[in-house]
């Protein structure tokens, strides 16, 4: 497709979304799990950052930050048990 096309089109809805007003509760949950998945990012980092002294590197990708965002602190650790122990 062509950039303009697509550019297009999201701006269409996002006209359309201020016109007719978006429902807030969706919104509110899908920015907060945006907002949970970077902040798992976020720690996944800094645990690749201390753990390479210990030989310990958990990928980053969707998948690991969407489970160290929504489980926390001991999302990561069972991350960081994973990637040591079984993998």
């Amino acid at each position: 497709m062509e950039p303009f096309i697509i550019v297009s089109v999201i701006v269409a809805f996002i006209v359309l979304l201020l016109l007719t007003g978006a429902s807030s509760k969706p919104l509110k949950f899908i920015g907060s799990l945006f907002a949970k998945v970077v902040i798992g990012g976020m720690m996944l980092f800094l645990l690749n950052a201390f753990g390479s002294s210990f030989g310990l590197h958990v990928p980053i990708n969707a998948f690991t930050a969407g489970v160290a965002g929504i489980l926390g602190i001991p999302g990561v650790l069972s991350l960081a048990a994973i990637q040591y122990w079984i993998i």
